[in-house]
């Protein structure tokens, strides 16, 4: 009964820890931010932060831990539980990534407005090219066709059109609904135009 007790505590004090740092990071930039002003914010003391983290950068670390952790498990909604995955049958429900993002938006908003901006997107791309990497592989027809394209560069390209679409979400406010990132998504995944028109005035 006493280590549960103790494990809420820890798990409160940690989760105190990260709220009042990203609070402070709403306010100012996190190279600018001390140990003595996320302690003060979250009322603690120097002794509760040292018992956990050993420097700001490592709670900041923990931050991008439990997004990615939730991130990578939302990624793997669609396809987690069927032995083949059919992407050109993909119900826009099941996609849970937008979820993720809208979900945790206070926490995305500030982070994107932060000077740690960088770092954030290159371990959400290295995250998901890693999972996508190990876990997925085309099958059938569409493994007779990748075998002319170089699979790494596949899973780039449609990473970074993914979180483009994502951090353009995440960067104009989520100003549509997950349900309608959603469905739009399948749409795009979908859509195969064969021309275009061209349309340039050189005047």
């Amino acid at each position: 009964m006493g280590e549960k007790k103790t494990d809420k505590r820890i798990l409160r004090s940690k989760a105190d820890l990260r709220q009042a740092l990203l609070d402070l990071m709403s306010e100012k930039s996190f190279h600018s931010i001390s140990i003595k002003e996320i302690v003060e914010k979250a009322e603690y003391n120097r002794g509760t932060f040292y018992s956990h983290y050993d420097s700001k950068e490592a709670l900041l670390e923990e931050i991008y831990s439990v997004l990615l952790d939730e991130l990578i498990q939302s990624f793997r909604a669609p396809y987690e539980e069927v032995e083949v995955f059919r992407i050109d049958e993909l119900p826009a429900k099941s996609v849970m990534i937008f979820e993720h993002f809208h979900r945790n938006a206070d926490v995305y908003t500030t982070l994107f407005k932060s000077d740690v901006l960088t770092q954030l997107k290159i371990k959400i791309f290295a995250a998901l090219k890693q999972i996508a990497m190990e876990e997925l592989e085309y099958t059938g027809r569409e493994a007779e066709a990748a075998d002319e394209l170089n699979r790494e560069f596949t899973v780039i390209f449609f990473m970074h059109a993914l979180l483009g679409l994502i951090f353009h979400w995440i960067e104009s406010g989520f100003n549509y609904p997950p349900s309608y990132m959603q469905d739009q998504l399948v749409k795009l995944i979908n859509w195969r135009p064969s021309s275009a028109k061209i349309s340039i005035n050189t005047k």
